[in-house]
């Protein structure tokens, strides 16, 4: 559990990524944000990295939490891959600047660790969401399509939209969307 202020200083960390980008999100410019000196920065995180991983985790967690509560749900295979993506959105929604931190590749790709928790938590959502594809009917344009690629339509689709409509100022409704979104695509390769 984190506490006050090392929740601070990862709300503070995502806005200033959001803002400034990876190259303005340093111990300077966070202890600057937050008032505090760039020593008391270290005394809760030990690295820019592990404020990193921190945002990552939590964003783990609360897609493990999602699929814990979803599998315990009866719902049809079609009506858990909507109701996923809702939960996506909303999280985006309330947390827009959460976005300039999971789709941007450039802060990963020199830390293995990062790296590898971006991977997993891609492997979790494509497990999941590859099971309850697996599921559905699909068309007979899609039945020889691989799950992989299947998955990829769905992410790739959401995060091209949550770009979309980050870059446009949040100035369309993301959870509308995104659920015609979604439903939109099921309709393309299910029955």
């Amino acid at each position: 559990m984190l506490s006050e202020r090392q929740q601070q200083i990862i709300e503070t960390s995502i806005g200033l990524i959001d803002r400034l980008g990876i190259q303005g999100f340093t111990i300077k410019n966070l202890s600057k944000e937050i008032g505090i000196s760039e020593p008391a920065i270290y005394r809760h995180f030990e690295s820019k990295v592990e404020i990193l991983s921190t945002i990552l985790e939590g964003f783990r967690n609360k897609i493990i939490e999602y699929h814990r509560e979803g599998s315990d749900r009866k719902l049809s295979a079609r009506e858990k891959i909507e109701t996923f993506f809702e939960m996506i959105f909303l999280v985006f929604s309330r947390n827009p600047m959460l976005i300039s931190v999971i789709f941007a590749e450039e802060i990963f790709r020199n830390e293995p660790a990062l790296t590898r928790k971006v991977m997993e938590i891609q492997q979790i959502n494509e497990k999941m969401l590859g099971e309850w594809i697996g599921k559905l009917d699909l068309t007979d344009a899609m039945k020889d399509t691989r799950l992989d690629m299947i998955t990829m339509i769905f992410f790739g689709s959401v995060r091209l939209l949550a770009r979309k409509w980050k870059m446009n100022d949040r100035r369309f409704d993301l959870k509308k969307e995104g659920n015609q979104l979604i439903k939109t695509i099921i309709k393309i390769i299910a029955v």
